[in-house]
């Protein structure tokens, strides 16, 4: 098992939580000891992993959904690329009138 200032895998922490889960508090207070964390934060490993286990079932999308989503995801990405380049052509075209008009009035202030 790491010690204190090495950093824990999520194996690791999830094995730790296993280990100590039916210990009582004097037993996990020395576990925690011997393994260099402190108890607080074997709650906090025991509480995301729980919540972990209870997202998992109703956030996990179908197949069905994530392909409607991918095709939906590069019709929105083409939508954009054609209007970015529409953007471009008339911020050219802006630029270009203006050029063209201050050449064409250029001799008209002297």
């Amino acid at each position: 098992m790491p010690a204190r200032g090495r950093a824990w895998t999520a194996p690791a922490k999830l094995q730790a939580v296993i280990t100590t889960a039916a210990l009582s508090e004097v037993d996990k207070s020395a576990w925690c000891r011997e393994h260099g964390i402190y108890p607080p934060e074997l709650e906090q490993w025991c509480a995301s992993a729980t919540t972990a286990l209870a997202d998992s079932q109703g956030s996990r999308a179908s197949p069905q959904v994530t392909i409607k989503d991918r095709k939906r995801i590069k019709e929105l990405e083409r939508e954009l690329l054609r209007k970015d380049r529409a953007l471009a052509e008339t911020a050219a075209l802006l630029v270009l009138s203006k050029k063209v008009a201050a050449i064409y009035n250029w001799g008209e202030d002297a």
